[in-house]
Formats: structure tokens, C-alpha cells, sequence
């Protein structure tokens, strides 16, 4: 249940602000898919047609995606890991990982795709989460190397260099569905949309009335809270915390966001991470890496670039806002404690 908080949280205030803009109720769907619940609503174009359509989209990627799903072509990937099978994968697979990788090498020690033995032995695969011994711990860590990841964009084909190694894909799968999703949608004439793809928020357009979208950042310490909300069109709003999904044993509280380069939940300083893009992608992936690698780091990257902008939700109770978001967002919680101020380039 703590999981889906978010997105009832996000689902009402959206409908709320609908209601007050005087919006027509949307054709919209809720399902369950990439272990998450998600949503998509359509308020012109294509209606109910281009809903289904995107939906039956998001399902066929996770069919593809999923490393627990047996018949899925990343699970095929992995039940090769060493024998020097280069196994042949769908283009639209081999450009996810090409693009996993190129996130791996822009931010190193922070983003792995490989870190899948490491999350099956804290438990969070088989939702038997548990501090694993150092022996089991050190062994999961050596498998964990992106670069003996070979992807061959040409040959349309993948090869997992060493035995046991395994490719999770959940850091950037749901911003790949929200690009394939917003594609659909575009085909049936959709220009105003909301796809949340569980903490994953693609906004189309704008509102009927051209208007931006106002999308919640949820509050990391109340997800029943918003910590602020901003204003979106044709955008994505990708967040990742460690309130997402964790467990508590002795007393410790231990999150599923496993920092690359000590095999244990990061420890960076923050809360909660919120990446604005109109690249989904980016998003998705930049919201687990810049997570793992902490403020000072995560704005330092953000001055490199021009083409995300970011909210950080410190443990002191900062939040910063970087300034390409300044003019559309609004603060939502100063009465429990929480400072904001916005990073200049």
C-alpha cells in the first residue's frame, strides 16, 4: 500500500485541479503493469481508443523489459550471462540499453543497470528483504560492471560477459514506456494528456484551456502531502526516494536505491529526487543516479547540462529548485518544516 500512496496522492490532485479549471472529465485508465499502478488520461484526440492503445503499449514493453518474467527478452539476456552468447533483442531493447549504458558512463559509480544480483540479495526482487551477510553481499558486488555489458546496436544483439551477471532494467523501463505511451497517444490525434506510469508523470500539452498542467511532487516524509507542485507541458516529471519502497530490521530503515559503488541503500544527504524533462528517458534514469550521487553532485551536473532541471529534497529539509522551474512552481510545505530556495546556473 505504501507504494501506491503516490499516485492516489498525484491522481487527486490532478482531478482537483481539473474540477477547479472546469476541464471535461477525460477518458482515462487505471491498471496495474511494471509493478506499479499507473494511469493515462486523455481529455481530446482519440478517447478511449487511444487510452487502450497506449495501455496495450506500456504491457507489451514490460513483457519485453521484465527480468522476472521468463519469456522476456531481458530474462533471455540473462540466462546467457558468460557463455559468449550474443543474443538477439528487439531494436526498441537494444536502444534502451545502449541508453543505460550512456547514463552509466556519464555518471560512474552512480547509475548500473547491472546491479540486479545485488538487489536480489537485500530481497527486494522477491519482496524478502533482509541485510545480507558480507560473504553474499561481496559475491553480488563482483558481478556488478555495466562495462562488461556489450551491446551491439548494429547486430540489433546483447552479451553479458560474465557468468551470474544480470541486467535490471527498473531505473529507466517506466521512462520508456512513457515515450513509446506519448507516441501512441500522438497517433490518435492527442494533444492533452496525463500518463502516470507510477511516480513517472508525462504531461501532453497542456489543459483544454492551454493552460500548463500542475503536477504534485509528493512530500518524501508524508506521501498524503505534497511538497510542491510545478507547472508542466509536454514534459516529464520522473521522482525517486527512498520512502518508494524499503523495509526496517533492527531498528535500521533500508531503501531499494542501491548505491553502485557500495553494494548498501545511498546515503547522499536526500530524500527525495525530482528530474524535469521533455526527455522521458532522462527523466527516469537521472532520477535514480543524481539520488545516488547527492546534492553537491546532482547540481553540478545540472550546471553541465541543458536539457533537465531538478527538485532535491534534503534530509535537513531543504528543498531546491533549480531555476528553470522558478516561474511555474508553487512551495507546498512550509508549515511542516520545509525551506525552499532556487539553484542558479
Amino acid at each position: 500500500m505504501k507504494r501506491f500512496l503516490p499516485f492516489f496522492l498525484c491522481l487527486l490532485l490532478l482531478s482537483g485541479c481539473a474540477a477547479l479549471s472546469g476541464e471535461a472529465e477525460p477518458a482515462q485508465v487505471q491498471f496495474f503493469s511494471m509493478d506499479t499502478v499507473m494511469s493515462i488520461r486523455v481529455y481530446d484526440g482519440g478517447g478511449e481508443d487511444a487510452i487502450q492503445a497506449a495501455r496495450q503499449e506500456v504491457e507489451r514493453l514490460d513483457k519485453l523489459l521484465s527480468r522476472t518474467t521468463t519469456d522476456s527478452e531481458i530474462s533471455a539476456l540473462n540466462s546467457h550471462a558468460g557463455d559468449g552468447t550474443l543474443v538477439s533483442m528487439e531494436p526498441e531493447v537494444i536502444q534502451l540499453l545502449a541508453f543505460a549504458q550512456s547514463i552509466s558512463q556519464l555518471l560512474p559509480g552512480d547509475f548500473d543497470i547491472t546491479i540486479a544480483p545485488v538487489m536480489d540479495a537485500w530481497g527486494f526482487t522477491t519482496e524478502e528483504q533482509h541485510v545480507p551477510s558480507d560473504a553474499s553481499l561481496s559475491a553480488a558486488m563482483a558481478l556488478v560492471d555495466s562495462s562488461l555489458l556489450t551491446v551491439d546496436e548494429e547486430a540489433s544483439a546483447a552479451r553479458l560477459e560474465q557468468a551470474g551477471m544480470e541486467v535490471d532494467l527498473g531505473a529507466v523501463a517506466k521512462g520508456f514506456a512513457a515515450s513509446r505511451a506519448e507516441a501512441v497517444l500522438r497517433e490518435h490525434d492527442v494533444t492533452s494528456a496525463l500518463v502516470d506510469l507510477g511516480g513517472n508523470i508525462t504531461a501532453i500539452g497542456g489543459k483544454l484551456d492551454g493552460s500548463p498542467w500542475q503536477v504534485a511532487v509528493k512530500d518524501p516524509q508524508n506521501t498524503s502531502e505534497a511538497l510542491c507542485v510545478l507547472s508542466l507541458s509536454d514534459q516529464t516529471a520522473s521522482t525517486s526516494g527512498g520512502y518508494e519502497r524499503y523495509f526496517e530490521q533492527n531498528g535500521v530503515i533500508y531503501h531499494h536505491i542501491i548505491d553502485p559503488k557500495t553494494g548498501y541503500p545511498a546515503q547522499s544527504g536526500l530524500l527525495s529526487v525530482t528530474v524535469v524533462s521533455s526527455n522521458q528517458m532522462l527523466a527516469d534514469a537521472l532520477s535514480t543516479a543524481l539520488f545516488v550521487a547527492g546534492e553537491e553532485d546532482a547540481l553540478a551536473f545540472w550546471r553541465s547540462r541543458d536539457d533537465f532541471e531538478l527538485v532535491l529534497c534534503t534530509e535537513d529539509n531543504r528543498v531546491i529548485v533549480t531555476e528553470g522551474l522558478e516561474a511555474g512552481y508553487r512551495p507546498a510545505g512550509e508549515e511542516r518544516g520545509y525551506t525552499y530556495e532556487i539553484a542558479r546556473r
